[in-house]
């Protein structure tokens, strides 16, 4: 079967389209044929030898497809079901392996390409704003990429919370998306400085907390943008690793928390999984959560959809469809 795998980290130029044997589930574990895969900022940064892996590996762990066989010791699962995941091995091939532990069932009328494109980033957006720093009515949230993956989904998810959400974009071509999502406010961070914006969206006070995946670019101006005791949600380095920091920072700038949660810990059991998909799969259903597909690409083309996804031009979910 065709998988996109690297032997040496990298660039984009690094995937390579090998032809290996079709991955055989083992105890406990499912094999499915992958209709889609989400391509997600973790990809390139194992990719890039960022976060390391054992090589050769295949790329990716987002996608969306059916069951074709059952490892030993499964009783939820049957060959045909459908299902998503967002732990899978080797997502960037025409079938992947998952344990069945991290798979979760596809309900009638979501299809493959909106359960791939909602489950990484949908539950990183889901614990961002119920868990890390649970948001409630008349709280003040700044999201750094607001016309991203995750920027869209979780401004929709602060705003059915009730807090008021001001959120940077990187042009003027993105503001009407962020705008779609029920962003309060939209600062085009190329042209305007995003602290000032903050401020001014509160009063002077700051942000009650700050949702950043960009990184490296934004780490000083999140700092500024927070209210004193506010909360510093470091999730993502698009822009690059935040160098390292002196603690005695949070205390100069009021006292702040600073975190830097992943999903892992955030989906620990089989329950909490299934319980973050079932409600963004509700909401989808329901008509209360939009998921927008940006961009598609062959599985060939996978090296593109990493150039695209790094150049930071995409808006919502980059899928590669085999």
């Amino acid at each position: 079967m065709l998988a996109i795998r690297i032997h040496e980290t990298g660039g984009p130029e690094k995937l390579r389209a090998d032809d290996i044997p079709v991955p055989l589930p083992r105890g406990g574990e499912v094999r499915f044929t992958v209709e889609a895969a989400g391509v997600n900022f973790i990809d390139t940064y194992h990719r890039s030898g960022l976060y390391k892996v054992e090589l050769p590996h295949t790329i990716g762990s987002e996608a969306a497809g059916r069951v074709t066989q059952v490892g030993e010791g499964v009783t939820g699962l049957k060959v045909g079901d459908r299902i998503a995941t967002a732990r899978a091995t080797g997502a960037y091939a025409q079938e992947a392996v998952v344990a069945a532990a991290h798979a979760v069932r596809v309900p009638g009328g979501v299809s493959a390409q909106v359960a791939a494109a909602v489950l990484l980033q949908g539950m990183t957006a889901h614990y961002l704003a119920c868990d890390t720093y649970p948001l409630k009515p008349g709280d003040t949230a700044l999201i750094h990429a607001g016309a991203g993956g995750v920027g869209l989904l979780l401004i929709q998810i602060a705003k059915q919370r009730g807090a008021r959400v001001i959120t940077t974009v990187g042009s003027d071509g993105k503001v009407g998306l962020a705008r779609e999502a029920g962003a309060d406010a939209v600062c085009v961070y190329t042209r305007e400085n995003f602290a000032d914006a903050a401020r001014a969206f509160t009063g002077g006070r700051g942000v009650d907390v700050a949702y950043d995946a960009v990184g490296k670019d934004t780490f000083d101006g999140t700092l500024n943008s927070l209210r004193p005791r506010g909360m510093f949600v470091s999730f993502g380095n698009a822009s690059g690793p935040v160098p390292p920091f002196a603690p005695l920072v949070l205390s100069q700038k009021g006292s702040l928390f600073f975190t830097r949660p992943t999903l892992t810990h955030y989906t620990l059991t089989t329950d909490e999984l299934q319980a973050r998909a079932s409600d963004l799969f509700a909401w989808v259903a329901a008509g209360k959560l939009k998921v927008r597909v940006g961009a598609t690409f062959p599985l060939s083309a996978a090296a593109d959809a990493h150039r695209a996804l790094e150049g930071r031009g995409t808006t919502g979910k980059v899928l590669l469809v085999p």
